[in-house]
C-alpha cells in the first residue's frame, strides 16, 4: 500500500479560536434579541416581528450547532475515530440548511392567513426592534464574514444572520409604512419576502453539504482526467478502482489501483509514487491519496469499480 501524506495544506484556516470566539459573541447577541423580539411581537401583535424572533431563535440554534461544530472538529483523531470530527462542520451545515427551509414554509403559511385578516399593528414597539435587529445582526454579519468565504459551516452561520439583518431591515420599512399610511398588509407581505429568501438560500447549502457526506466525487473533478494523467506517467500500466471523495472541505482524498508494465521494486515504485501525488494535487487539487501497486494481477480493471 502506497500512502502518502505529503500535501497537508493549512491554507483559509484562520485561527480556530478567533472563530469560536466570534461565533459566541454572535450567539449571545442572538439571545438578546430573539428575547426582545419575542416579548415586542407579543405586545405589538406584529407577526413579522414574532416571524423574526422564530428566525432568530433558529438562528440561535444553528450558531450553538456552529459553534459545538468548530469545537469538534478541532478535536484529534483517536483510534477508534480515526479521522477524528473533520465532517462535524459539513454536518452543521446540513442541519442548519434543512431548518432554514423549515422556518420559512412556517413563516409563509402564517403570512398567507395574515393576508387574508390584516390586524392593526402598535408600529412604534416594531421599528424600534427592528433597528435593534439590524445593528446586532449587522455587527455579527462583519464579525464572521471572513471565515465565510472559506468554510461551509460558518457560511450556513453567515447566511442565516445576514438573513437576519434583511428581515430587520425590511421590518423596519414595514414598521415606518404602519406608523404614517395604516398599511397593515406590508406586515404579511414582508415575511413571506423574508421566507423565500431563506428556502433559496438554505436549497444551495443543502445541496452542497449533501454531496459530502454522500461521498460523491466533488463537482471540479473529472475522474477520467485524473486516470489518464497518471496513466500517463511512464511504467503505468493503467488505474482502475478509483475513488474519490471529499472528507472535508479542506480534504479531499483519492484511492486507486495501479497496474505496472514491470515487477518494479519499491524503491522504483516510491519515486513514481511522488511523480502521480504532484500530478493530481497540481491539476486537480487531491491532497490525500492512497495507491495500491499491481503487476499482474488478475482483477476488474475497471476505473469505477462497484463493490
Amino acid at each position: 500500500m502506497g500512502h502518502s501524506h505529503s500535501h497537508n495544506h493549512s491554507h483559509s484556516h484562520n485561527h480556530p479560536d478567533l472563530k469560536g470566539r466570534n461565533l459566541l459573541i454572535t450567539i449571545l447577541l442572538n439571545i438578546v434579541i430573539t428575547l426582545a423580539q419575542v416579548v415586542g411581537g407579543i405586545i405589538s401583535g406584529s407577526l413579522a416581528l414574532l416571524s423574526d424572533a422564530l428566525h432568530n431563535f433558529s438562528d440561535v440554534l444553528s450558531l450553538i450547532i456552529s459553534y459545538a461544530a468548530t469545537l469538534l472538529s478541532r478535536k484529534k483523531a483517536s483510534v477508534n475515530k480515526t479521522f477524528g470530527y473533520k465532517r462535524a462542520e459539513i454536518i452543521a451545515a446540513f442541519v442548519n440548511s434543512s431548518t432554514l427551509i423549515v422556518v420559512a414554509i412556517i413563516l409563509v403559511k402564517e403570512a398567507i392567513e395574515r393576508f387574508v385578516n390584516p390586524i392593526e399593528i402598535e408600529s412604534n414597539l416594531v421599528i424600534w426592534l427592528a433597528l435593534l435587529g439590524i445593528a446586532a445582526n449587522g455587527f455579527s454579519v462583519l464579525l464572521i464574514k471572513k471565515d465565510a468565504d472559506v468554510n461551509m459551516n460558518m457560511k450556513s452561520a453567515y447566511l442565516h444572520l445576514f438573513t437576519d439583518m434583511m428581515a430587520s431591515v425590511a421590518v423596519l420599512i414595514g414598521g415606518l409604512l404602519m406608523k404614517f399610511y395604516e398599511l397593515y398588509w406590508v406586515d404579511p407581505v414582508l415575511t413571506i419576502t423574508i421566507a423565500l429568501y431563506l428556502i433559496y438560500m438554505g436549497y444551495d447549502l443543502l445541496k452542497s453539504s449533501t454531496r459530502v457526506l454522500m461521498l460523491f466525487t466533488p463537482n471540479t473533478i473529472e475522474v477520467q482526467q485524473i486516470v489518464s494523467a497518471i496513466t500517463k506517467i511512464q511504467a503505468v500500466k493503467n488505474v482502475h478502482h478509483v475513488h474519490i471523495w471529499q472528507l472535508n472541505e479542506d480534504e479531499v482524498h483519492l484511492e486507486a489501483h495501479v497496474d505496472f508494465d514491470e515487477d518494479i521494486n519499491l524503491s522504483k515504485f516510491d519515486q513514481i509514487l511522488e511523480k502521480i501525488e504532484e500530478e493530481v494535487y497540481h491539476k486537480f487539487g487531491i491532497n490525500h491519496l492512497n495507491i495500491q501497486p499491481e503487476f499482474g494481477k488478475c482483477d476488474s480493471k475497471k476505473v469505477i469499480e462497484q463493490d
